[in-house]
């Protein structure tokens, strides 16, 4: 028995890395896929799908009808306004690059659906090559699968089968990354702007080239820094920042109203806060959203901010002083920094906070640090169950506000 499982895993050493990420890959998406149909099952007539709920009501659900309706309509030239006279959910919070992706592979099947359901599928399984080649240099190749495994098959892999913007934008995220921890930085000049147009975020990755050249500035005599590469860096980091506001520029112009993208973003917070929002703060979010669960849970809601900064500064000390997460390298870390720093300055957090730290994958790697056997697999235990605590409640039970994945 032992020599045919030492035979089995030298077979599996010898396959080539891109089919055993395929193999990885699609044996995740069938766990997903079966966790759907069983959610779909348990679906009732309460739920945001119905008693007969299928898999492409769920591909097509939530997000993915504002996607549908970017390609299908484009953006409003007018914001839509609510009774109260305040602006309406409307497509300006959902950016063009996977809407019209999607419609253009839809094209080719027959209906956006499919096209969506192919643009996320397929830049899922590029997204588990792109984050294993960024990490296998700094934790090894075997943990670098592993982060994989962990990736492909965790909390949030619904996500890799559904009609949202996520896995198209970690794939450019991943590819950025690598550009420039491996110097490529000619690359990100076409990454950035993709990346600008296809989800919220470059704006993080404005701030992480900022400290990427302070930390080659401060290292350049044992890491020499030649001069086309400030030039680079510098010209990358003001069009990421460009870029970063694009969008903004681009709504006030077609509706005439310069704040049209921020009041729209601020028009879903209003259903968290009573009373509604005057306007973006930064950093704001999540002292009222602390307070706001706090006093949901029946806690002091004077406390939350307390909490708040705690969490903050114990996410601050792992990025530090980890041995594990120092194990992926200095890069990462400063990306995983600001990208939570990001998140604290524009976020509200709600029912969509695990969704939004899927660009802090990377981290999955020092997840898989630990060579134990018996830890891997506790975590990717721990990833599949997480998973089902997220597909069921968010597809079979979805029907409120706070079940939006």
């Amino acid at each position: 028995m032992a020599h045919v499982a030492l035979s089995v895993a030298r077979r599996w050493a010898r396959t080539p890395l891109a089919l055993r990420i395929a193999v990885v890959y699609l044996a995740a998406r069938l766990i997903t896929t079966v966790f759907f149909i069983v959610a779909a099952s348990l679906s009732t007539p309460f739920s945001r799908f119905g008693a007969d709920a299928g898999l492409i009501d769920f591909v097509l659900g939530w997000d993915a009808q504002w996607y549908w309706l970017v390609a299908e309509n484009g953006y409003p030239s007018k914001l839509p306004l609510t009774d109260s006279g305040q602006v309406a959910e409307n497509a300006w919070a959902f950016m063009p690059v996977f809407a019209y992706a999607a419609k253009a592979i839809g094209f080719v099947f027959g209906a956006w659906g499919l096209g969506a359901f192919v643009v996320s599928f397929v830049a899922g399984y590029l997204a588990c090559l792109a984050l294993h080649r960024l990490l296998r240099n700094r934790v090894g190749a075997s943990a670098a699968l592993w982060a994989v495994v962990f990736f492909a098959a965790g909390p949030l892999a619904a996500m890799f089968q559904v009609g949202y913007a996520e896995t198209l934008f970690l794939l450019l995220l991943f590819l950025a990354l690598d550009a420039t921890v491996r110097r490529q930085y000619a690359w990100l000049s076409v990454l950035i702007p993709v990346m600008a147009f296809t989800r919220p975020g470059i704006l993080a990755f404005a701030l992480f080239l900022g400290l990427h050249g302070l930390v080659r500035w401060f290292r350049r005599r044992e890491d020499p820094l030649a001069g086309r590469e400030i030039v680079h860096i510098v010209a990358l980091g003001a069009l990421a920042t460009a870029t970063g506001f694009a969008w903004q520029v681009i709504a006030g112009i077609v509706t005439g109203d310069p704040g049209a993208y921020l009041a729209t973003e601020l028009a879903w917070r209003r259903h968290w806060i009573v009373g509604g929002v005057d306007g973006f703060v930064p950093f704001e979010g999540w002292i009222q959203a602390s307070q706001f669960w706090f006093g949901n849970w029946g806690l002091p809601s004077s406390a939350g901010p307390i909490v708040l900064v705690l969490l903050v500064v114990a996410v601050g000390v792992a990025l530090l002083f980890s041995r594990r997460v120092r194990a992926i390298g200095v890069d990462l870390r400063l990306w995983s920094a600001s990208y939570v720093l990001y998140l604290l300055a524009v976020f509200f957090p709600q029912s969509s906070t695990f969704r939004l730290l899927l660009p802090l994958s990377p981290l999955w790697g020092a997840v898989a640090v630990p060579r134990s056997r018996w830890w891997r697999l506790g975590v990717l235990a721990l990833c599949l169950v997480g998973q089902w605590l997220w597909i069921f409640p968010m597809y079979a039970l979805g029907n409120t506000f706070w079940q939006v994945p």
